[in-house]
C-alpha cells in the first residue's frame, strides 16, 4: 500500500515485536520508532509536494488526489509535532524533579 500511514505503536521495550528492538538501558527501541515515523512524515510530504507538482505542470494528477495526500502529510505533520510537544512537556516536568 504505496502512500499508506503507518500506525505510530507506542509498545513496552520487552514485547519482542519484529521490527521493534528492545532496549536494554540504552533507549533504542524509542529512538527506532521516532526516526521510522519522521521518516514517514518525510515520507508523505515528498508524495504530496510531487503529486501538487503534477496537477500544476498538467501530467494527469487529478486535484482529488494531490489533495489526499496534502492532507496525508498535514495529518502526519501534526502527529509528529503533538509527540514533540509531549517529549517536550516530559523533559521539562523530569527537568523540574528535585532528587
Amino acid at each position: 500500500m504505496s502512500g499508506a500511514i503507518s500506525p505510530l505503536r507506542i509498545l513496552p521495550a520487552d514485547t519482542g515485536v519484529a521490527g521493534v528492538r528492545p532496549s536494554h538501558g540504552s533507549g533504542s527501541g524509542f529512538l527506532d520508532v521516532l526516526h521510522s515515523a519522521m521518516g514517514d512524515m518525510q515520507h508523505l510530504q515528498g508524495q504530496a509536494e510531487s503529486k501538487v507538482a503534477g496537477v500544476l505542470d498538467g501530467s494527469g494528477t487529478d486535484v482529488h488526489t494531490a489533495m489526499i495526500a496534502v492532507e496525508k502529510a498535514d495529518l502526519s505533520f501534526q502527529l509528529m509535532m503533538q509527540v514533540r510537544n509531549k517529549i517536550v512537556s516530559a523533559y521539562e516536568e523530569i527537568s523540574r524533579m528535585q532528587f
